[in-house]
C-alpha cells in the first residue's frame, strides 16, 4: 500500500469550503482514480489541515488521472481558491500494519 501526506495552508475563514470540497474531490478520486480514500486532519496549527491518502500502489497514485464533472470541477477550483499553499509531504509505502478499525 502506498500512502501520500499532503499539508494544506488555508486562508482564514476559508476553512469550512476547503473541507466541503476537499470531500467532493477526494470522492471523485475514490470514484474514479483507484485510490482507498482519504482522511483530513487539523492540525495544532491554525489554518493546517493534513491529509492523508491511501491507494494500492504508488504507480497508481503517479497515473495521470484525468477527472471530469462539473462537480469535481467547481470543488477543485474551490480548494484552490481556499489555499494559502500546499505540498505533498510524505510519499510512504507501508512496511508494517497493525491499524484496526474496531476496539479489542
Amino acid at each position: 500500500m502506498f500512502i501520500a501526506v499532503y499539508e494544506f495552508q488555508i486562508k482564514d475563514n476559508m476553512e469550512l469550503l476547503f473541507r466541503e470540497a476537499w470531500l467532493e474531490v477526494t470522492k471523485s478520486i475514490y470514484q474514479n482514480c483507484g485510490s482507498f480514500g482519504s482522511r483530513l486532519h487539523t492540525s495544532e496549527t491554525p489554518n493546517i489541515l493534513i491529509g492523508y491518502a491511501q491507494w494500492p500502489n504508488r504507480e497508481q497514485w503517479e497515473k495521470d488521472h484525468e477527472l471530469t464533472g462539473a462537480l469535481y470541477a467547481t470543488a477543485r477550483n474551490d480548494m484552490r481558491r481556499c489555499l494559502v499553499q500546499t505540498k505533498t509531504v510524505y510519499k510512504l509505502e507501508v512496511c508494517d500494519d497493525y491499524l484496526q478499525t474496531a476496539l479489542a
